[in-house]
């Protein structure tokens, strides 16, 4: 099945920053509460010491993503480590929330295009469940941007173009329904618009499936570092692994 490239509600500019980070707040609790990026925390651990860095610029944040876990354990590997959250559409209060958490880390409160980083973000760049949301052009241009940079980079998504895939995604509404009580910081419209006005299950099932349906595969993302220029300048590492009933595919970048 080839990509498809259908609209998902949150990256609509008309669509509510309140509903938008409802969203993202839940892919952030789910992610943390089942340690959904296990697998990859050697990636990381190898992406840092590569490129000689302690500091992660994290692009695409939303609700800061499955960093809070991952960041306990890159911690132990890592106890200098700094991670810098942004966004396009920064969630601020979970910015916020996260940063109370654990004080390494810092966030952006201006918008942050990832395709064009601005020269003071320095560090390896990470995205997690955001490649999907660019088109082939644009995500070349992310992956471009790092090159010219220097800057390695380290891509995942949690989902893959694939019919269980989608198939898990039609249960993403219950997901909502259960843990939302339990999402923090606490909000009475997430609980209006879950429970009452159902907009945030609905919303989160449509992105979901759209999500897994935008998925780059392996063979994709290949030919996207192959159509780099000086993309030969870096170490590639594109592989799918298992993670719990699903799998996560990533993309690792590291200047030779």
């Amino acid at each position: 099945m080839g990509r498809i490239h259908l609209f998902e509600f949150e990256d609509q500019k008309w669509f509510p920053a309140f509903l938008r980070n409802y969203g993202t707040d839940f892919l952030q609790f789910l992610s943390n509460r089942t340690k959904m990026y296990k697998p990859v925390v050697p990636v990381l651990e190898k992406g840092l010491k590569t490129c000689g860095v302690d500091t992660i610029v994290d692009l695409g944040s939303g609700g800061g993503g499955g960093l809070l876990w991952l960041n306990s354990e890159l911690l132990k590997s890592n106890p200098g480590l700094k991670i810098v959250l942004t966004d396009f559409y920064p969630n601020l209060n979970a910015f916020k929330f996260t940063q109370k958490q654990a004080g390494n880390f810092e966030f952006i409160d201006t918008p942050v295009d990832a395709r064009n980083v601005p020269e003071n973000l320095k560090g390896f760049r990470t995205q997690f469940l955001s490649l999907h949301h660019f088109k082939p052009n644009d995500a070349r241009k992310i992956l471009q941007n790092a090159v010219n940079a220097k800057s390695g980079i380290g891509v995942f998504e949690a989902q893959e173009r694939s019919v269980p895939s989608i198939l898990a995604m039609l249960f993403s509404p219950i997901s909502v329904l259960l843990t939302t009580p339990f999402i923090r910081p606490f909000k009475w419209g997430r609980l209006l618009f879950t429970y009452l006005i159902p907009i945030v299950p609905l919303f989160v099932l449509w992105d979901g499936i759209v999500s897994s349906l935008r998925t780059y595969s392996v063979k994709e993302m290949e030919a996207l570092v192959a159509s780099l220029e000086q993309g030969d300048s870096y170490h590639w590492e594109i592989q799918r692994v298992k993670s719990g009933p699903g799998v996560i595919l990533y993309l690792l970048g590291i200047p030779k």
